[in-house]
């Protein structure tokens, strides 16, 4: 199996996160122009139950795997992989059997008693199908991201994204004459045959890399995996603990996000509607650069602990470096750019702009979120992931907090929930970074994080003007593209100009690496 460089994985995982984010943009347009804001909200109330059955069902297992196949192959041990990857497989399984049916009968009273809509009950049901699928698919990719094989992952998460996208406007348009709860389950649904193709995609590839019989002695592995379970919970109890946080938080979110704007006196059609602009429309263009930290994060915990398996301190510390200053470089840029054309991009994509007042006021804060998957890969790479679980506990804490004491005041009502977001957000990557200075007794490039901050300054202002001032008798389309090229250029220029991306990082690029041996 061909094993890649922390870079060259890096890379080809941005590669397929650009691919799976643009699809994934096109999906949400689609969804958006059938089922409008209403809809968007049904389904977008539903999605946290979908990523809380997902936390539980892979029980932080992808990580786990990763970093002690990681250290596996680092030892040349096959037999211990192979024990690695049955013991996962049967605790998956065993989960799956378990929360499958638990989703179709607690589907009606999580609509009725808790999301404060019945028409929720539609996409729930749509969900229960995904759990086996998950159970499977998330040990593979555990596999090969321990393995430093970053293509399958890659590639699975692009064909996950064409299905789906394939799919989505079939099952909107065909259930939407029987009531936009059909229509929001047909778009869950299509995001469940997505992940099936994604999984039989990696299963063919892992049946003709292995060099292995994974079925040979299946159960007799199973038996003997007493301390392989214990490696593994060791490790994943921690992460899965930390992303349940997160995925309960986001769970309660819809919820207490539907009581707070009750007790401010919103209608529940219009808190539906508001809060589907929110996390349907908003967030998740302030989220599209984070596919770059995903995969920064991803291969990270492999490559940090093959570092710390060697006791090579210095590596450890670079490697962070580098995710952190890539972070920047690329969460700044968008920024940059939400911030300054957030009505002409939401006008755009949605041919509606009510969502911008959102992106204005998350999107400088927004810089936070894309170092917290760098710091909590570093995190768990290090065996820390019980001092994550602690920090994300205390930012879901005080995130659903500030929601509910904020969005249940007239005057802030749906802003409430945005700056409890925001809150919650910074708080956890502050706390992880000072984990880590702990921990690590890591340097800090000050000069570098000024720099980055002037770049993002002179492009805003740059920017700034020219929405104000030039092209105003073209259209809003060309005209958006205009200026956004123009910004993002000037961006790089002066990113390149100041130092922050290094030539040995340029050379990885393929159009770029003969220019620069010359």
């Amino acid at each position: 199996m061909t094993k890649q460089t922390f870079l060259k994985g890096t890379l080809i995982l941005i590669v397929a996160g650009l691919i799976t984010r643009v699809l994934g943009f096109v999906n949400r347009i689609v969804v958006a122009r059938f089922i409008g804001e209403e809809g968007v909200g049904l389904y977008m109330m539903a999605v946290p139950t979908l990523v809380l059955t997902i936390t539980i069902t892979q029980l932080g297992l992808p990580v786990a795997i990763s970093k002690l196949v990681a250290e596996a192959e680092a030892q040349g041990n096959t037999r211990k992989i192979k024990k690695i990857l049955v013991v996962s497989l049967a605790i998956t399984g065993a989960l799956s059997i378990v929360f499958t049916p638990a989703m179709v009968l607690l589907a009606p009273y999580l609509s009725e008693h808790l999301f404060t809509d019945p028409r929720t009950y539609y996409p729930l049901m749509a969900i229960a199908p995904v759990v086996p699928i998950i159970a499977i698919s998330s040990v593979l990719r555990g596999y090969f991201q321990g393995r430093q094989n970053m293509k399958p992952s890659a590639i699975s998460q692009v064909i996950e994204q064409v299905v789906r996208i394939s799919l989505v406007a079939v099952c909107t348009k065909a259930l939407l004459p029987y009531g936009i709860e059909y229509a929001a389950a047909g778009a869950m649904f299509s995001a469940v045959v997505g992940e099936l193709m994604s999984l039989l995609y990696m299963l063919f590839v892992f049946k003709n890399k292995k060099k292995f019989r994974l079925r040979a002695k299946f159960f007799s592995y199973v038996g003997e995996g007493k301390e392989t379970f214990r490696d593994l919970m060791r490790i994943a109890i921690p992460t899965t603990g930390s992303r349940m946080i997160g995925s309960i938080a986001w769970f309660f979110e819809p919820i207490v996000v539907a009581q707070s704007l009750a007790l401010a006196g919103v209608a529940t059609s219009l808190a539906t509607k508001q809060y589907g602009e929110l996390v349907g429309f908003a967030l998740p263009l302030m989220m599209l650069p984070s596919f770059i930290t995903y995969s920064l994060s991803t291969a990270l915990v492999p490559a940090i602990s093959e570092a710390a398996a060697k006791k090579n301190n210095a590596m450890i510390e670079h490697r962070l470096q580098q995710a952190l200053r890539l972070s920047f470089a690329t969460g700044g840029i968008a920024v940059v750019l939400l911030f300054v054309y957030a009505e002409p991009i939401m006008l755009l994509m949605y041919g509606s702009s009510k969502a911008a007042i959102y992106i204005k006021l998350m999107a400088p804060f927004f810089l936070f979120y894309y170092f917290q998957g760098p710091l909590q890969a570093t995190l768990q790479a290090l065996d820390l992931a019980k001092a994550a679980m602690i920090n994300s506990f205390i930012g879901a804490a005080v995130k659903t907090a500030v929601i509910f004491i904020l969005a249940s005041k007239p005057a802030f009502g749906i802003m409430g929930a945005a700056l409890g977001i925001v809150i919650g957000m910074m708080l956890v990557t502050l706390l992880h970074m000072a984990t880590i200075m702990k921990v690590l007794s890591y340097s800090l490039y000050v000069r570098d994080y000024i720099k980055s901050f002037v770049n993002m300054v002179i492009c805003v202002l740059v920017g700034k003007w020219m929405l104000d001032n030039l092209w105003q008798e073209l259209s809003v389309g060309p005209r958006s593209i205009l200026m956004i090229v123009i910004t993002s250029i000037l961006y790089v220029l002066l990113m390149v100009m100041f130092g922050l991306v290094k030539r040995e990082e340029l050379s990885r690029l393929p159009l770029l690496r003969k220019w620069l041996k010359k």
